[in-house]
């Protein structure tokens, strides 16, 4: 996951935006937006540039309004990729926060959730996170997952996945390319796990939670993805 792609277009990080509020869980930071009494949760698992994202946080907030508990944990422990850090490029980067921690650092996020009286999670990724949750679709941990322009997977890992899997992903992505994507979902299919692939016109790696406000095309393009998203986990998380 080197090269411009991925790691452009940073957001402006703020820990005030969202409607929800930040709490420790399990050890870790986390934005949380809805009610805790709700049994159903969401866990949203950030690209490299971590839970601080504003458009991701509202992305929480509009999955809270649908009825789950939404959760954002900080992954990357208060240090989220910065492109303008030369001292630590993408790769140095990763060598500290890489995916397999992140699954690790998943796990006792679903025993505080379970602590909390939820009872069934589902779990949606972008980039970086979308391979952490590839993992946690692999195991009981989730219960249904989504998958927004991700990165790292291969398609022995779609053999694996037991529970049902979304994946959107951008006309444009080197990362994950749309025949790539079709690919990973025939595998889905074969092994008879209920999936859906949609590939989005004119949009780029990152556009579900990188697109920028003022941009209507983009804001509509990030929506519709939300919305499928959203209507997935509204089907499987029950």
């Amino acid at each position: 996951m080197s090269g411009p792609e991925c790691c452009s277009n940073p957001p402006s990080l703020s820990s005030n935006s969202g409607s929800g509020s930040v709490t420790q869980l399990a050890g870790l930071k986390a934005y949380v937006s809805g009610s805790s009494q709700s049994k159903l949760a969401i866990l949203l698992v950030s690209d490299v540039f971590g839970y601080e994202s504003p458009n991701l946080r509202k992305l929480a907030d509009k999955v809270a309004n649908a009825g789950f508990y939404a959760v954002v944990p900080d992954f990357m422990h208060g240090e989220p990729y910065d492109p303008n850090n030369v001292e630590k490029p993408i790769q140095d980067w990763l060598k500290i926060h890489n995916t397999d921690k992140g699954f690790e650092d998943a796990k006792p996020v679903f025993a505080a959730l379970k602590s909390l009286g939820i009872t069934t999670v589902g779990a949606a990724g972008f980039c970086w996170g979308a391979k952490v949750v590839v993992e946690l679709a692999k195991s009981a941990h989730i219960q249904a997952a989504v998958l927004l322009h991700p990165s790292f997977f291969n398609l022995d890992d779609a053999k694996e996945v037991k529970v049902p899997m979304a994946i959107l992903g951008a006309e444009v992505d080197n990362h994950s390319p749309p025949e790539l994507l079709r690919q990973f979902g025939e595998i889905l299919v074969s092994t008879e796990v209920k999936s859906f692939v949609k590939i989005y016109p004119g949009v780029a790696h990152g556009w579900a939670v990188r697109y920028k406000p003022e941009d209507e095309s983009a804001v509509k393009s990030a929506e519709e993805a939300h919305q499928d998203m959203l209507d997935w986990f509204l089907a499987h998380i029950k």
